[in-house]
């Protein structure tokens, strides 16, 4: 993998790079639509290429661990073979699936025992099988095994999760440092700084992870329910450590507000549910600001779904028939809604990173984060 830094915005810490892998080059910053289990919700693999022009995807270690399970995928020659996406992929560890089964976990330094919620079934994750099975699952980009930890955290819990997971992406980087690809080109290993509200602990934790001089490196623990201003205040500690011509991405961020917001603070790709999640019940993040379709206020509206985009879905269905699919919880709404919500955080990092090069990104981020959490 190779990173090329193309352009620094003056006034902030925003950057345009261009990041090549086996299957392809992703132009940052980015943001990667969440495929958990194989698939993105809702969307077909050719809608993803050419309506919402999605340039690298995420799978979950966890879930495709589970299911299909892992001698499927490889019988397949891989995630790429099975769900037939040839661009790049990256895959979450698990550590935050993990995490979110607190009922049915327990984590030791060996690792991490849980509960399937699938079948209930036991199961232990540690940092070298879960090395083994994301060179299985065979995604471009790899994460450590860490522990997330949660928001509100205790500054000792914090302090001896931060220490177990520098410990266990010693372990992560000697094994995956002793093992080959299996399925005949590079992948890329990530670690992840932790630390949750604790600045020192960030910094810590930063310093730690940058001493490993992997070609690329992750934030986690962040987006787990802190206030914006905690998750920025964090985001610009580790930004000021991490080595500034290495990717660097911010795990499971986050609203478009949020995501401008960290583009500025030097983050360069981004992941989250939350365009999906939100399409399914109806919420569309739009040029304008955010709209609630459900809302009696759209039942005879019939203009387009957004008229500024370019998306074909957006021009050929209307309000008025998008929230009468919403609200009949017919497939197709949400279909419409998952395009629609995705095709406007890839065309919002595009237009990000135009500004960026151009040189004009800080005062188009300010007017920008003023008008995107309007309420419509």
């Amino acid at each position: 993998m190779k990173f090329t830094l193309q352009a620094q915005d003056k006034l902030s810490s925003a950057r345009a790079g261009v990041l090549e892998t086996a299957h392809g080059n992703i132009e940052t910053p980015i943001f990667m639509p969440v495929g958990t289990a194989g698939t993105v919700k809702a969307v077909h693999q050719h809608e993803l290429v050419n309506d919402i022009q999605a340039q690298i995807i995420l799978g979950n270690t966890y879930h495709l661990y589970l299911r299909p399970g892992l001698d499927v995928l490889q019988k397949a020659g891989g995630l790429h073979k099975f769900n037939g996406w040839d661009k790049p992929i990256l895959t979450d560890s698990g550590g935050y699936q993990v995490y979110s089964l607190t009922e049915v976990r327990k984590i030791r330094e060996e690792g991490v025992t849980f509960r399937s919620h699938v079948d209930g079934s036991k199961h232990l994750f540690t940092p070298e099988n879960v090395m083994d099975t994301q060179r299985i699952i065979g995604a471009d980009i790899i994460m450590a095994f860490d522990e997330c930890t949660p928001y509100p955290c205790d500054y000792n819990y914090a302090r001896r999760s931060l220490d177990m997971t520098h410990r266990w992406l010693k372990r992560c980087c000697d094994r995956f440092d002793s093992t080959q690809p299996l399925y005949g080109y590079d992948q890329t290993l990530f670690p992840i700084v932790q630390g949750s509200v604790y600045k020192d602990l960030r910094a810590k934790s930063a310093e730690v992870i940058a001493s490993f001089e992997r070609e690329g490196n992750a934030i986690g623990g962040l987006s787990v329910g802190e206030p914006a201003e905690e998750m920025y205040a964090m985001t610009e500690v580790v930004t000021n450590i991490l080595p500034k011509e290495k990717p660097r991405y911010l795990m499971g961020v986050g609203t478009p507000i949020n995501i401008l917001e960290n583009i500025a603070l030097g983050i360069d790709m981004f992941d989250c549910v939350m365009p999906t999640r939100n399409a399914r019940n109806g919420m569309l993040f739009t040029q304008n600001g955010i709209i609630n379709i459900k809302n009696e206020k759209w039942k005879d509206d019939f203009s387009p779904i957004e008229a500024e985009s370019d998306l074909m879905m957006d021009q050929i269905y209307n309000k008025a028939y998008l929230r009468h699919l919403i609200r009949s919880q017919e497939i197709l709404g949400a279909q419409i809604a998952s395009l629609h919500n995705l095709h406007f955080y890839l065309w919002l990092v595009k237009q990000a990173r135009e500004k960026i090069v151009e040189g004009t990104f800080y005062d188009w981020k300010e007017k920008m984060v003023k008008i995107l959490g309007q309420r419509l």
